[in-house]
């Protein structure tokens, strides 16, 4: 056997054991699940920046959203539905 096979067989453990290693040191990013409070603040936020002969509707439409949010868990944004939100 050459000298650099050698050398690749007995290297070849060590790497593997460093690449286990930092696979299992890394640890997954965990986010905080979004909430239907969390999507009606930024509603309303947006709301407040619009013109005021718009505001009282953009802030109605808030509301009816957060409604839905809360009993299905799904908001409703521009005609597009985001699911999976907690109902808090």
């Amino acid at each position: 056997m050459t000298s650099f096979k050698l050398k690749i067989r007995r290297a070849s453990p060590i790497v593997f054991g460093l690449a286990l290693l930092g696979a299992l040191a890394a640890q997954p990013a965990t986010a905080e699940p979004m909430k239907c409070s969390v999507q009606e603040k930024a509603c309303s936020t947006a709301c407040i920046k619009t013109a005021s002969a718009k505001r009282s509707t953009c802030l109605t439409a808030c509301g009816v959203s957060m409604a839905y949010c809360s009993k299905t868990g799904c908001w409703v944004y521009g005609g597009k539905q985001f699911c999976g939100l907690l109902k808090q």
